[in-house]
């Protein structure tokens, strides 16, 4: 299993805010110590449960005292930012800790934890955090309301728990685009277009193991890697599960698929930081590995 490699603080994560900035660095601090962990596996199960531990408490309390200090200029993005901070608290978090301890502090699951802690910690600073010093524009724009979220949750949850055949555990409802660490994600992005010239594309990214854990569920083969095959079926899974998502919201604007594109994370990745979409979800399924679904609408 390839070792992840050392983060490192850039001065350009600065914000010019030094209590903030001094946090981040130490957040930055206890990750890299968090990947030393898992390169001595005689200490790798203890080291990393405390180091764990220690990184969920910081990152808490500096969810806390940075609120605090949106609140004294009077943020006006401090809603939304204080979602974020919520939505990793009180989903990701727990859900990234329940693989950990199923999987015995496994590399795979300690890679899981890292490699989404790390690419929201990342994103969540170059973006949000720079927003608060007016730096640059708020990613999270868009925001759907509570019912109608908890529905496509709900839908989309079963949904994938029909397709996949296993269960599957919300993990994040603003999923930032960050990669999975192990192996090379699937992405699809499927487009569906309407009369009002209104489009939807709604990108569907599934770590391998997933997909190879789905189709062998759903075949009863032994299908060890990833192929043509592999990624043609998944396509066609992915159109599946969307057909039923737009079945189970029937007043919705009927929209009909147009095109289907399998693309690199890479390329996933451009698209999704030029603007986050609407609806971002990430969820575990069976603590296996992850699907990303995102949803957002656009105008011709």
């Amino acid at each position: 299993m390839e070792t992840m490699s050392e983060i490192k603080w850039n001065d350009r994560f600065n914000l010019g805010v030094d209590e903030i900035d001094k946090a981040h660095q130490k957040l930055f601090s206890i990750v890299n110590k968090l990947i030393a962990f898992t390169e001595n596996p005689a200490k790798q199960q203890h080291a990393c449960k405390e180091g764990i531990k220690y990184f969920k408490s910081y990152t808490i309390k500096h969810f806390a005292e940075e609120e605090a200090y949106m609140q004294s200029i009077a943020y006006a993005g401090l809603p939304m930012h204080k979602s974020l901070h919520d939505n990793l608290r009180d989903k990701t978090l727990p859900a990234l800790e329940a693989e950990l301890d199923d999987q015995n502090y496994s590399i795979e699951s300690v890679q899981h934890f890292i490699g989404i802690c790390v690419g929201w910690l990342t994103g969540h600073i170059m973006v949000e955090d720079r927003a608060i010093t007016g730096r640059n524009a708020n990613k999270w724009v868009h925001t759907s309301s509570d019912d109608k979220m908890e529905s496509i949750i709900k839908a989309t949850t079963q949904g994938l728990k029909s397709m996949s055949r296993a269960p599957i555990q919300l993990v994040s409802q603003h999923y930032g685009g960050e990669g999975f660490k192990v192996g090379k994600p699937l992405c699809y992005r499927l487009t569906y277009s309407h009369k009002s010239e209104q489009k939807q594309q709604i990108h569907l990214v599934f770590e391998e193991s997933v997909a190879i854990l789905t189709l062998n569920n759903i075949l009863d083969m032994d299908i060890r890697r990833i192929d043509r095959t592999v990624i043609d079926a998944m396509k066609m899974l992915s159109i599946q599960l969307v057909d039923y998502l737009y079945k189970y919201f029937p007043n919705n604007v009927k929209y009909t698929l147009s095109k289907s594109d399998f693309l690199t994370f890479d390329q996933f990745s451009k698209i999704f930081y030029k603007q986050a979409p609407a609806c971002s979800l990430l969820f575990n399924v069976d603590n296996r590995g992850y699907i990303a679904m995102c949803i957002d609408t656009i105008q011709q």
